[in-house]
């Protein structure tokens, strides 16, 4: 095991034997590492983001996106960051991703659709602002990835607004609408 992987590995230890004896998950407590796809026990989405003081630092911080759903004092699995192919380092809170082809594939594939409902929601979420049904996307995408990407980037809000104004404005401070169960 690598110092990087060990380190992170006890880090990851320390995390959930932290919860489980505070029992509440602040973002602003978590490490940059696990920040991004983490729910405070508030149950607003953490948030990561960069500082500019006298270097470019990234650090976590709470947002005002709610998750709805009962994950509040949830931190992503290490496996789902894997399997819906997302990244841990991504700033803000963004649709880019379901405008890329092979992005959107990994979080439509069956191990991440059916078994990370923290990562689905928020991208459930995150489809709705623009103007999509993230199971239609995922059942287009299956079929004809290409038209997916074509319908989503058609559509009304998404060539309307920029995903950060469409967020704001649609989220202010809930999300859109419950992601499904599951397919």
């Amino acid at each position: 095991m690598s110092s990087s992987s060990s380190i992170f590995f006890f880090l990851s230890l320390a995390l959930i034997f932290l919860q489980g004896t505070l029992g509440e998950i602040l973002c602003e407590d978590l490490p940059t590492e696990v920040c991004s796809f983490s729910i405070a026990s508030s149950g607003k989405r953490c948030l990561l983001e960069n500082t500019f003081n006298y270097e470019e630092e990234k650090q976590c911080t709470t947002s005002q996106v709610m998750v709805e759903r009962g994950m509040s004092g949830y931190i992503e699995t290490d496996e789902c960051v894997k399997t819906c192919g997302v990244d841990r380092n991504s700033v803000g809170i963004s649709s880019d991703t379901l405008l890329d082809a092979k992005s959107v594939s990994k979080i439509c594939s069956a191990p991440c659709y059916q078994n990370c409902p923290n990562i689905i929601d928020l991208y459930f979420n995150l489809a709705a602002a623009e103007g999509v049904f993230l199971g239609d996307l995922c059942e287009k995408q299956r079929s004809h990835p290409h038209r997916a990407m074509i319908q989503l980037l058609s559509s009304g809000d998404a060539a309307a607004e920029s995903p950060l104004a469409s967020q704001s404005q649609t989220f202010g401070g809930h999300a859109a609408a419950p992601a499904p169960a599951s397919i």
